[in-house]
Formats: C-alpha cells, structure tokens, sequence
C-alpha cells in the first residue's frame, strides 16, 4: 500500500534515549515586526532580540522573552513549535498570522526526536540514507488547521554537516515504508543550543 501524503511539518515523538517526550515547551514570542505566518511542526530560530519591558500578551508579560522567527534550509534552528497561547481576540485560530504579537510554545530541547514526512521530489529517500543529514522546505501551512507543510527535502540527504535534520530510522508504523512520502524520525542536526556562538 502507498504512504498517505500528510505533510505536517516535524511532530516531537521521543528522546534520543527512547524515553517518551514528556510535553515539555517553553514560550518565546514572534513579534508582530515579523511578517510571515508561522504554524504548528515548524521549525524556528532565534531572532536575535526580547520582549520589551512593560508589553503584555495573551495576558503574559514578555519582557525578556526570546524572540523567534521561521527558520528555513541552512539556518541554524532552536526548535520546532507544538502550539500557541490562545488569542484572546480569535480563540479558534490555531496559528500565528503574519505582523502580530503571539506566544509559541516550543520544543527547543536538542535531544527530542520528531517525525517528518520526506517530500520525494527528485526520487525519495532510500535505505542508505539514514544516518545522512537532511534540509528542510518550508511550505505553506494551513490557516484552517493552523499545520505545518514543512517536509524533508529527500534530494539533500548527505553527509553534509551543515544540513538541518539528520535522519535516525523510519518511523514504524503499519502503513509507512521506504519510498514515496515517507516518514522518518529525525534529529535537528543544526541546534543553536548545541553551538558555542552566541545568536
């Protein structure tokens, strides 16, 4: 049977020990001077600056906040976020709209493993590829499901160490199986908690 084509972006399923993921974000704010609209399974970066003193949002003070942005291919990455704060202005919108002040919650532990979907343009991933590196597209998420459409970019797999994710295994499950659309855990490879320079 054919892989089902679900691309949601990168979704945190363990540790890299094999003990479960336990839930466990921390809140950083995307700033309403950042104009692109950020979704759940997204990979982020550090935007280099925090919140100002005195600024409010969805009732928590951010002064001090660490700023993020979408990351993309080649960018060093925190984390990938798994939510946001409710707007209390749209409590059914499930993703950060360009241009305004929200609150994520990431994943930004550089052990944690996620699942991902690879995109198999140019042919798709194949049994010696695992343990290669691999880079990220960023897609256009969906403002209904507030989803992430980032995939793995199966023609980069390489050795290549400045690649975003490294590929770990297939993802066992009953209808997933090397070839088209297929989902593979994977590590961020490029973690801004595992680098020695300061953003």
């Amino acid at each position: 049977m054919a892989n089902s084509n679900v691309a949601k972006g990168l979704t945190p399923v363990k540790h890299i020990n094999g003990s479960p993921w336990n839930g466990q974000t921390h809140m950083y704010l995307i700033p309403s001077s950042d104009g692109t609209a950020t979704f759940v399974g997204d990979l982020v970066k550090l935007a280099g600056s925090a919140g100002a003193a005195g600024t409010v949002v969805a009732g928590q003070d951010v002064e001090g906040m660490p700023t993020i942005a979408q990351s993309a291919a080649g960018n060093t990455h925190v984390g990938v976020v798994v939510g946001f704060l409710p707007d209390p202005t749209n409590l059914s919108k499930l993703y950060r709209a360009a241009s305004e002040n929200r609150i994520a919650l990431v994943v930004d532990d550089p052990t944690v493993v996620f699942e991902a979907q690879e995109d198999s343009v140019g042919g798709a991933l194949a049994a010696a590829n695992v343990g290669n590196n691999v880079e990220v597209i960023v897609g256009s998420g969906s403002t209904t499901t507030g989803v992430s459409a980032a995939q793995l970019d199966s023609s980069t797999a390489a050795t290549t160490n400045t690649l975003s994710l490294r590929i770990l295994r297939l993802a066992k499950h009953p209808d997933n199986s090397i070839g088209t659309n297929a989902k593979y855990e994977v590590m961020i490879n490029l973690h801004q908690f595992l680098s020695t320079t300061g953003v």
